[in-house]
């Protein structure tokens, strides 16, 4: 070999780490929120997640992208998506898990859990957790329609995944996807035109004939899906299945998958209905809360999301700047790097605080009846989904360019960065973009237990930082004061960064809490990488991800 040829200086890959033995801030929010769980299963699957078989499972199924078969080679219309094997690895890994619906019979803790287990396989590989999510997300809607409820409901929970294209009866697991964007409408779905006519009852309940389009139906291969339609009493909500009960297909036609910057992995698609059999789950013209019932369970699962794509992120940071050097010493020594990467770990920490803690408020509502935690769960859906997913690019840059050039290479699905970085864009747009979710924290605070919910939360961090009481008390004069439409993206930003102070404070260790508060509520940095000099980067990189492990 020509010594031109001879490699230095460059970083192994992350390969084999316990993705949850290195995290330390997700432990510490588990204990606080579940101090009694058993953490065997998020350990093993930590250990799965980062094994090299998942790291190539995950290359394979985002260059080997899913496929629309819309015909066979006989003319017949058959409307499949043909994905790679290891997109099924994938999926099979997720449902074995119990990320999908085995939390709305499990016990006390059982969505705590599942949210750490999203997070952690979000590291491993994001695009398959969209039919996953909506999965787990349909029960609650669904419960308004008991007989398909009962029907569905045990295969919706069920871990053996069953990927054939085959009628529900048949199969040991379905998914469930939804249907609610139209070209016309975007956000705006009570301008939909798609439209249902009365096609009689059965056993199923109030049965139609639905005809219309949608511009976005993710994961079209799923068993069954919630969409949107208009009918004699308003904008309904039905329940949609590939297959008919009587082992027809039913008349969905897949017209195009989109072709997206990120989340190649999975298949999103534009279809027509022409007729296509449905029934009615709740009320008439109740479709827009009815549906949001799964919504807000996705919103949740944007909000995990994203706080794990930063945690990998940042772990490939760190991991990186430790192995390079530069300027004679290791680029994580660097004093700038290192301003760079302590300020990348609280924001990485923030986000997982906030985040598990709207999983808790789910957990805690669906165990008991509990006022606080009900107010909280309203409150943190759409502030937790609006900053942590806005966060979720810039983050996804800056931890990029710790990594130079070599964080921009995609090299054939090997450039985990890259991939980070086209993806952390959706969980912002999905389920109601930015501005969505700031009008719903304007409908939360119509709430009048809104403010002594707030006051609640921020109270044990009382007098410990200054600049934490005097953002709290901004926060609590503009809940009472009221919010105009045009402000309300600050308030969330405001909302979200007080909650997350107090997080931290409860859940992490004091320099954690004091440098989260100078930076982002005494000095409002625009930039990562402004810690002021007293903070100690080092202890923070070093909580981040303990190089000596690995």
């Amino acid at each position: 070999m020509h010594a031109t040829h001879e490699v230095t200086n460059q970083a192994r890959p992350l390969v084999g780490a316990n993705l949850f033995e290195i995290n330390s801030p997700l432990r510490d929010a588990l204990a606080v929120h579940a101090p009694d769980l058993d953490l065997s299963r998020l350990r093993a699957l930590g250990a799965e997640a980062g094994s090299p078989a998942m790291q190539a499972h995950a290359r394979l199924a985002n260059t080997h992208a899913p496929v629309l078969h819309t015909h066979d080679r006989l003319g017949h219309r058959i409307d499949e998506v043909e994905f790679h094997p290891s997109y099924h690895a994938l999926m099979a890994s997720a449902l074995r898990h119990g990320l999908h619906g085995s939390p709305w019979t499990g016990p006390a803790g059982a969505h705590i859990e599942r949210a750490a287990a999203f997070m952690l396989y979000t590291e491993a590989e994001p695009s398959v957790l969209c039919p996953v999510s909506m999965t787990y997300a349909v029960t609650p809607a669904l419960r308004a329609n008991p007989a398909l409820q009962a029907a569905w409901g045990g295969k919706l929970a069920s871990r053996d995944y069953d990927a054939r294209f085959i009628p529900f009866e048949r199969k040991t697991a379905v998914t469930m996807g939804m249907g609610m964007t139209e070209k016309q409408g975007g956000s705006d779905v009570r301008a939909n035109t798609t439209r249902a006519e009365p096609d009689g009852d059965d056993a199923w309940g109030a049965r139609v004939r639905i005809t219309g389009h949608k511009w976005f139906m993710s994961a079209p291969m799923c068993d069954a899906f919630l969409v949107l339609a208009q009918a004699a009493g308003g904008l309904s909500c039905y329940f949609l299945p590939r297959w008919l009960p009587d082992g027809t297909r039913n008349a969905i036609a897949i017209q195009r998958l989109k072709h997206k910057l990120g989340n190649h992995a999975n298949a999103s698609s534009e279809v027509e209905f022409h007729g296509a059999t449905a029934w009615r789950v709740g009320d008439e013209g109740r479709g827009v809360p009815q549906i949001l019932t799964m919504g807000a369970m996705t919103r949740l699962d944007c909000a995990l999301g994203t706080a794990g794509l930063m945690r990998q992120a940042l772990t490939l940071a760190i991991h990186h700047t430790a192995q390079r050097a530069a300027f004679g010493k290791a680029l994580v020594a660097q004093p700038l790097m290192k301003n760079v990467l302590a300020d990348l770990a609280l924001e990485s920490e923030a986000a997982t605080a906030l985040a598990m803690r709207l999983a808790a408020a789910v957990d805690r509502t669906e165990q008991t009846a509990n006022d606080h935690e009900a107010v909280m769960r309203r409150l943190l859906t759409p502030v937790a989904k609006f900053w942590i997913c806005k966060r979720g690019s810039h983050f996804g840059q800056e931890a990029m360019e710790c990594l130079g050039g070599n964080g921009y290479v995609e090299e054939g699905g090997e450039g985990v960065m890259a991939r980070i970085y086209r993806e952390m864009p959706l969980n912002s747009i999905w389920e109601g973009a930015g501005n969505i979710m700031a009008l719903d924290l304007l409908r939360a605070l119509r709430g009048a237990d809104v403010a002594p919910a707030l006051e609640h939360e921020f109270a044990p961090a009382r007098g410990r930082h200054a600049a934490f009481d005097r953002a709290a008390d901004g926060v609590l004069l503009c809940v009472a004061a009221g919010t105009e439409e045009g402000q309300a993206r600050g308030l969330a930003r405001d909302v979200a960064l007080v909650l997350q102070a107090s997080l931290l404070h409860r859940q992490s260790p004091q320099a954690v809490f004091d440098a989260f508060c100078d930076t982002r509520l005494a000095q409002a940095s625009d930039v990562f990488g402004t810690l002021p000099a007293r903070h100690d980067a080092d202890a923070l990189v070093h909580r981040a991800y303990p190089l000596e492990t690995h």
